[in-house]
């Protein structure tokens, strides 16, 4: 299928899925006139790099840890083992990130408190 298929199947824009193969997650077949060339299995190629981008991972180790992904229909569920001390790093980045914006929040929730009530014009 083309390009523009594969876009209207996944959702995806056609420029986020030519990003896709510049990073490395998708490999499609090159016709000798250039074009791009997608398989079925495409499809639920481009979905599970969604799901994982959905969960903050970055496309460097999407592109790693993607061809140890399997679809049970509902999740994905990793295949390799020695990707999951990947996964458990990444994890932590974002428990790290959440912290340090909950932070964030709650300085920013004194300040507001602080602000003089609103007197509302008579």
């Amino acid at each position: 299928m083309r390009i523009g298929e594969l876009s209207r199947r996944t959702g995806v824009s056609e420029r986020l899925l030519r990003y896709y193969e510049e990073q490395g997650l998708l490999h499609p077949y090159r016709r000798p006139s250039g074009y791009r060339e997608y398989q079925e299995g495409d499809v639920e190629v481009v979905r599970r790099i969604r799901t994982l981008l959905s969960a903050g991972l970055p496309t460097v180790l999407i592109a790693e840890v993607l061809p140890c992904m399997r679809n049970d229909g509902q999740k994905l569920i990793p295949t390799c083992a020695e990707m999951l001390d990947d996964l458990h790093k990444a994890r932590a980045r974002l428990s790290s990130a959440i912290d340090e914006l909950s932070a964030s929040r709650a300085v920013l929730d004194e300040v507001i408190a602080a602000a003089p009530p609103v007197v509302k014009p008579v």
